[in-house]
């Protein structure tokens, strides 16, 4: 069923990966983590693909997680989300996301692990982690106040309320803002700038520009999910997304 929900196609040495779960407003569920994950894996070790650009179909990034497949989460061992974060801090080749209307929680968070993000100026952000109940993740905790401060990464994750492309990019979330009707043509434009340059070189700058933080993102994205599971049990947690499914 995941793959009726995520598309991916190589054109140009650029592996595409859309999300496509539109009337759910691409929210992500446990089987479209695991796919996200293999085609991750697949781009890394696909000789063709230099660039990997993820983006949502219809106009929406991601709603984030499907709410509703929470309660199908494992007792024990890591959830297929968890799986693909790991996978995500991991990936060596440059990653592109093309963001536009709603990008929310790990619609946010995963931007933080790309090389570049370019939003449409119709883009609504939210990380309401703290409104259902339960903290961050992807090592968020750890990358988002290194880009906007303390105070500023405060105001995201405490409050939780939407944000704009400019106050994204603002905050180093976003690199540029387009409007809606040329994101997509600037997004391939910069992919195949990228595919241009060296791949090993491309790759070995990455991480560089990575070394300082990688272990330290590796060691928050497992604490945050400690934290994570156990707040995910509490009362506070689970009223806060049934009145959410509402």
């Amino acid at each position: 069923m995941s793959e009726q929900f995520i598309k991916t196609h190589v054109q140009d040495h650029v592996q595409i990966i859309e999300l496509d779960r539109v009337d759910k407003k691409n929210a992500i569920n446990n089987d479209m983590y695991t796919r996200l994950r293999t085609m991750l894996e697949d781009g890394e070790a696909n000789t063709d693909v230099r660039v990997i650009l993820i983006r949502g179909k219809g106009n929406v990034f991601t709603a984030g997680n499907d709410l509703g497949d929470f309660n199908n989460r494992p007792k024990n061992g890591p959830s297929k989300g968890h799986l693909f974060l790991r996978t995500l801090h991991r990936v060596k080749k440059p990653l592109i996301a093309q963001v536009e209307g709603l990008a929310i929680g790990i619609g946010v968070t995963l931007l933080l692990h790309c090389d570049l993000v370019y939003a449409a100026t119709n883009a609504r952000l939210r990380l309401p982690f703290v409104n259902l109940g339960i903290c961050p993740e992807a090592g968020s905790t750890l990358l988002l106040p290194q880009k906007a401060g303390h105070r500023a990464a405060s105001e995201l994750f405490l409050l939780g309320d939407y944000f704009t492309s400019e106050e994204a990019k603002e905050h180093g979330i976003v690199n540029r803002i387009l409007p809606p009707d040329d994101i997509h043509d600037f997004v391939w434009e910069q992919a195949q700038k990228l595919v241009q340059q060296n791949p090993q070189a491309l790759m070995e700058t990455k991480r560089l520009m990575k070394a300082h933080l990688q272990d330290a993102t590796a060691d928050q994205i497992e604490a945050e999910a400690i934290t994570f599971n156990r707040l995910l049990q509490s009362d506070a947690s689970k009223t806060a997304r049934k009145e959410t499914l509402k």
